[in-house]
């Protein structure tokens, strides 16, 4: 007697065209509602540039210039070719460094995530080398690198591998098994395994570790600059500050600070238009 294969339920067109309809419609109160959250926090945005204006002017502090001066430095520093350099080199060990630490906790994540055991047994290791901060490992890093590119990447992947870790490993745990055992009942491909069951529970909780890893990423990014002496916004603050041009140094923080911020709005941007379907994101768009 042969055995039959189950067959995979059929999606009638009218089900497809109407879930294509509700997900525009999702998408449009999406950005409806992105709109109306920027309007919203604008007051606030316009109360630290008011702050920032006119409070040095009040104070009358002269190791803190207006904004005014810092844009108009900013604006001629951008003219350079140093300036620029500063920027690509920042940019450049925030992402190898970023790249690394992603790959590093997930592949690390899945397989102590699937070996039976192994979370038990290394989970007392990972508690104790997590809490360590990277800046402890400056030394050894400049001892075994020195002054190069390679410094900064290593402090990067250090800090940032711990939450893509711990958030993949959370990920496979949360795994639904009514959704595996249907799985492997209907015989899906390796393909179809991971695109209907695996990503539907691991990308939330990746995207979470990856926004968390980016902002580490960058914060490493600037204080090994600062600290090992590479080339990158971290060294240009450095110079400046020892060479008393203070517009400049708070000028190069304005610009990590609006790298922070350019580098958390694209990685939310990413996540929404790939997880619309997560009640998370539509809880929150309804939310607002």
């Amino acid at each position: 007697m042969t055995s039959t294969k189950p067959a995979a339920p059929t999606v009638p067109a009218t089900v497809t065209s109407s879930t294509t309809t509700m997900r525009r419609a999702e998408q449009r109160q999406r950005q409806g509602g992105d709109f109306v959250r920027r309007l919203w926090s604008l007051p606030g945005v316009l109360i630290l540039i008011a702050t920032w204006e006119f409070l040095p002017r009040l104070s009358g502090a002269k190791n803190f210039p207006p904004l005014s001066a810092v844009v108009g430095e900013l604006i001629s520093m951008a003219g350079t070719s140093l300036f620029w350099e500063y920027l690509f080199s920042t940019l450049r060990t925030w992402a190898v460094g970023l790249v690394i630490a992603c790959l590093a906790g997930i592949v690390l994540g899945v397989l102590i995530g699937l070996i039976p055991g192994a979370l038990r047994y290394l989970n007392s290791m990972i508690e104790f080398l997590r809490p360590i901060p990277s800046v402890a490992l400056i030394p050894a890093v400049i001892l075994i690198f020195g002054t190069k590119f390679e410094s900064g990447v290593v402090l990067i992947v250090y800090a940032g591998v711990w939450p893509m870790l711990l958030q993949t490993i959370f990920g496979l745990r949360d795994l639904d098994t009514v959704a595996r055992d249907t799985a492997r009942t209907y015989r899906f491909t390796p393909i179809g395994y991971a695109r209907r069951v695996l990503a539907p529970a691991m990308l939330p909780p990746l995207f979470t570790g990856f926004r968390l890893s980016a902002s580490i990423a960058l914060v490493l990014a600037v204080t090994g600059e600062m600290v090992i002496g590479t080339k990158g916004i971290g060294q240009g603050i450095t110079i400046a500050q020892t060479s008393g041009a203070t517009t400049s140094v708070y000028a190069l923080v304005l610009v990590a600070g609006l790298l922070g911020v350019l580098i958390n709005l694209l990685a939310r941007v990413l996540e929404r238009r790939l997880l619309w379907w997560h009640p998370m994101i539509r809880n929150a768009t309804k939310g607002h």
